[in-house]
């Protein structure tokens, strides 16, 4: 079975480029220890392809023979509660080899089945508390595979990172206390256009490359070609690379083998950590990540010592992903420096040299290099605004919009966030309590075996983080280019797009300028693309502000249609003033039905008011949308 598996899989050796990504995968796969590969890129470029593909190159590793949670029989250390004891008692633990896995972790899994539950067959058959475990248990001493990392929920990522962390998964359920080694490769993938990554999440991963397309025609036909062949005949396809598929798994294996005796030498040490200090990174991840890599690159080339060259394949692997200082700051385009000798040895003297050189060039350079204009404004912007006393809703320095809590709701049968009561079912089942289910058969004077009946049956309340939508609406008429309202509105949108990606909700963009307000940008998680529209928004025209809030409606409808539990909140930033009328009414009654529609849809509406002090002709709308849609006023 195992061998028909393979074949259905495409070999590694056949994957056509992406040299980099695969250099960082053989790597974790040497020393997990380096902490997992991020593939990052566009969809359709292999990343899936990529980490499936590493099954068939992976290594045997001992096992205890009858362990659900693959423990290490030769390391105590490595061995759940039930191994351990049986250790400590001097039982000899029964051996067995398997092959390292890649366990696929789904984006719809819950928490049970990701850490493990009662084993409710069990139960039911014998009235004993039992465990079943989880995917973590699966994923000990393998590869954990998140395709769409990025798409993960909250409750299910911090409840991995945990894991990740620590090494260990600890399980407490209905009276039962267990704990298992959870320590795995982590290997995500995921297309920038769908969303960031949490910066908890982007630093577990020791790894980041970039995957793209190739752009060399002769490469793409390759790939074609090698596909196309696969699809028709699998097995005689993975027979044709089965040679190179072994002797990448002898490579492996040689290389751990020779992965302790592999040494760097204290001027490669130096070099490094006067590139990362010169880079601005700020965490000793860098480095230490940075040196595992290179030690196993060396170890795959069969070396006993790390070289140059070794050691800036590591930094381009390890580095790129953790410059940035802010969420949205675009990495450097990051290169290490070269001693002028470019062997191994004999850097010495002229390395030293080279090094106060590099110092100098870099020092007023390497924190701002690569950075881009988008975030040259943003800090600009950020600079203009205190001068300006912005004030918070509540008074204080403005820093982005911040909520008292995080919106969440209850949901009965459906198996998303956290379990906190239970209650009988009606209808479909979707959320079974299985635990409480048996609990309440076993009241209704049941012995086991037990055999569960509809009225048994429990499905579970909890609570979950309520999706949430993030509105802004931009005023860029004519009349915000005074006294420089559109750039002072342009940071507070910006800073409010950096608070939306920390709470991960969706974003859109709509401007009102002209005739007729114009969504910008759909709900999105792609934070990007909303930063760049806004850093491209015209300033001029008339004030369509009731198009802005009917477009606001209209979109509000749109998603929670699609998923009614939407929390939307909106932002309006203007100067108050409206000078088209949408439904040829006058524009002060189209404003106050817009504003009781806005109340009545439950959408939360908060008004940055750049109207300043002094002199200000025209009519300001704000105190109706204020009175009328309950709306927070920050003035500016």
């Amino acid at each position: 079975m195992e061998a028909r598996e393979k074949r259905l899989i495409f070999p590694f050796s056949a994957i056509v480029g992406q040299e980099k990504a695969k250099l960082a995968l053989l790597c974790v796969a040497v020393n997990p220890l380096i902490g997992g590969v991020l593939l990052k890129g566009d969809k359709g470029t292999g990343k899936s392809t990529l980490v499936r593909a590493l099954a068939n190159v992976l290594p045997e590793i001992e096992v205890v023979a009858d362990c659900s949670f693959n423990c290490n029989p030769m390391n105590p250390l490595e061995m759940c509660d039930s191994c351990y004891e049986r250790y400590e008692r001097g039982e000899s633990l029964p051996i067995a080899k398997r092959r390292m896995r890649v366990v696929d972790l789904p984006l719809s899994v819950t928490i049970d089945r990701l850490v493990g539950t009662i084993d409710v067959e069990r139960f039911l058959r014998e009235g004993k508390k039992a465990l079943q475990p989880g995917i973590l248990a699966e994923a000990n001493r393998g590869v954990l595979y998140i395709d769409e990392v990025n798409l993960l929920d909250d409750y299910i990522a911090d409840s991995l990172l945990d894991a990740a962390a620590m090494g260990w998964n600890t399980i407490e359920r209905e009276g039962i206390s267990f704990r298992h080694p959870a320590r795995f490769i982590l290997v995500g993938s995921m297309n920038p256009e769908e969303g960031d990554l949490r910066p908890q999440i982007l630093d577990r991963f020791g790894l980041c490359v970039e995957v793209s397309a190739p752009m060399n025609p002769e490469e793409r036909i390759e790939i074609v070609k090698r596909v196309e062949e696969f699809h028709e005949d699998p097995i005689s396809f993975y027979k044709k690379f089965e040679s190179e598929e072994k002797k990448l798994t002898e490579k492996i294996v040689k290389a751990k083998e020779l992965l302790p005796k592999v040494e760097i030498s204290d001027d490669l040490l130096k070099l490094l950590a006067e590139t990362v200090i010169n880079l601005g990174i700020k965490t000793n991840r860098a480095e230490i990540t940075t040196i595992k890599t290179a030690k196993a690159i060396g170890a795959l080339n069969g070396r006993r010592r790390v070289s140059l060259e070794d050691l800036e394949k590591a930094m381009e692997l390890a580095l790129p992903h953790r410059l940035r200082d802010k969420p949205f700051q675009k990495p450097p385009q990051m290169k290490p420096p070269k001693p002028k000798d470019d062997k191994e040895h004999n850097h010495d003297h002229k390395h030293d040299h080279k090094h106060e050189h590099k110092k100098e060039e870099k020092s007023g350079s390497a924190r701002n290099q690569g950075i881009g204009s988008l975030e040259q404004n943003f800090r600009s912007i950020e600079a203009k605004i205190p001068r300006i006393e912005s004030k918070n809703f509540d008074g204080s320095e403005f820093t982005g919009y911040r909520s008292s809590r995080d919106v969440s709701i209850t949901v009965v049968n459906f198996p998303k966030g956290i379990p906190v009561s239970y209650v009988p079912s009606k209808g479909e089942i979707r959320d079974v309590d299985f635990y409480n289910s048996a609990i309440c058969a076993v009241l209704n004077d049941k012995k086991p075996p037990i055999k569960l009946e509809m009225k048994d049956i429990r499905v579970r309340v909890r609570k979950a983080k309520a999706p949430t939508l993030w509105v802004l609406l931009l005023d860029s008429s004519g009349s915000m280019a005074v006294k420089r309202r559109i750039s002072i509105a342009k940071g507070i949108a910006e800073k409010l797009v950096e608070s939306g990606y920390i709470k991960k909700s969706k974003m859109a963009l709509i401007v009102a300028k002209g005739n007729q307000a114009e969504i910008f940008v759909s709900p999105t998680k792609n934070y990007w693309e909303v930063l760049e529209k806004i850093e491209s928004v015209p300033t001029g025209g008339r004030t369509p502000l009731s198009s802005a809030l009917y477009n606001l409606l209209l979109l509000a409808n749109r998603e929670r249609m699609k998923d009614k539990s939407v929390k939307v909140r909106a932002f309006l930033i203007t100067d108050g003033k409206a000078s088209v009328p949408l439904f040829g009414k006058r524009i002060k009654d189209e404003i106050i039905e817009l504003a009781k529609a806005l109340r009545k849809k439950g959408i939360e509406l908060n008004i940055y008011d750049t109207n300043g002090k002094g002199i200000n002709p025209g009519i300001s709308y704000v105190p109706i949308l204020k009175d009328i849609a309950n709306a927070k006023v920050c003035k500016i």
